[in-house]
């Protein structure tokens, strides 16, 4: 029975132990928490090992923790699958060769007791052109888009994507990316795990980024890209104030590098409200810009220092 007002996802100490050789146990989940609410659109980013398809094979059922608890829209994952609720497009696995795209929606179709409707959802995932096509012909990219039309049979609520767009060139990436927008909008919660840092960049609200089979990091993309790499703040500096915006700067609290080009100074930071205030306020300095540190910088620098 769902729990009213329970969120979309729910793992509480999460922890998930396998067996390594020599009978040695090695933990791919160490105390995971995590709450995702319903409507959001989450990016779960690691290195590899660092946990993130144990966890999403635990949302769906496919295995279950060693402790700790999970549960989606109030109920075991298992049950919230079997009522239609939750989707999975997977890199791999479930389709048949010998069949034509459309053949493989319908008979996937029989399984549910209520489904949407076969062209709407051919169309959804970008495939009516495609519907009389040979599984065996279509290219990995149209696979994964026949994976993704499979998972929209039962109107799911909550979506979960294992790096669905393994395969694709940039293309059909971008038209991907382009009907899950569209379904976001429809007010599915979405929960996909991607080494295209871009991806998640464009398209999550949120980003959690894993390592060690633990959160190393949990918030809105330009929050993550400012935890691991700070700011860079720029701006025109009056000549004869260079030498004192020099030193001024260099002993300001979370400055961690200065540069200059000609009159322009940018500065690294991780408190650039005190600098762009020092830059205006004090020294007269103009045309101030402050850009965020990219996402793959905060990926390394968060990632590696969990596991160092």
């Amino acid at each position: 029975m769902e729990h009213t007002g329970a969120p979309a996802l729910e793992l509480r100490d999460v922890v998930k132990t396998f067996r390594a050789q020599g009978g040695e146990e090695a933990h791919a989940v160490s105390g995971l928490d995590l709450t995702v609410r319903r409507g959001e659109v989450m990016a779960l980013l690691g290195p590899n090992g660092a946990g993130k398809t144990t966890t999403l094979d635990m949302v769906l059922g496919l295995t279950t923790p060693t402790s700790g608890s999970i549960s989606v829209f109030g109920a075991p994952p298992r049950h919230a699958v079997r009522e239609g609720r939750v989707s999975a497009v997977l890199q791999t696995g479930g389709l048949l060769r010998d069949l034509t795209v459309r053949e493989t929606v319908r008979i996937i179709a029989s399984t549910f007791d209520t489904h949407r409707d076969i062209d709407e959802v051919l169309d959804s995932a970008g495939l009516s052109a495609l519907s009389r096509r040979m599984v065996s012909k279509c290219s990995g990219g149209e696979q994964q888009r026949l994976r993704f039309a499979l998972a929209l049979l039962p109107d799911p609520d909550l979506l979960v994507l294992d790096e669905p767009t393994a395969g694709m060139d940039v293309a059909a990436r971008r038209e991907f990316w382009a009907t899950m927008h569209a379904e976001a909008d429809r007010g599915r919660t979405i929960v996909f795990a991607t080494h295209y840092l871009e991806e998640a960049d464009a398209f999550a609200g949120r980003i959690v980024m894993m390592a060690g089979g633990r959160v190393v990091a949990d918030g809105p993309t330009a929050e993550i890209r400012a935890r691991a790499s700070g700011r860079l703040v720029s701006a025109e500096v009056p000549a004869q104030f260079r030498d004192e915006a020099q030193a001024v700067l260099a002993s300001t609290p979370g400055v961690a590098d200065i540069s200059w080009a000609g009159t322009r100074i940018e500065v690294r930071t991780t408190d650039s409200d005190s600098v762009a205030r020092i830059l205006l306020l004090r020294l007269g300095a103009h045309d101030l810009d402050i850009v965020s540190g990219s996402l793959e910088t905060a990926f390394l620098a968060l990632t590696q220092k969990a596991t160092a």
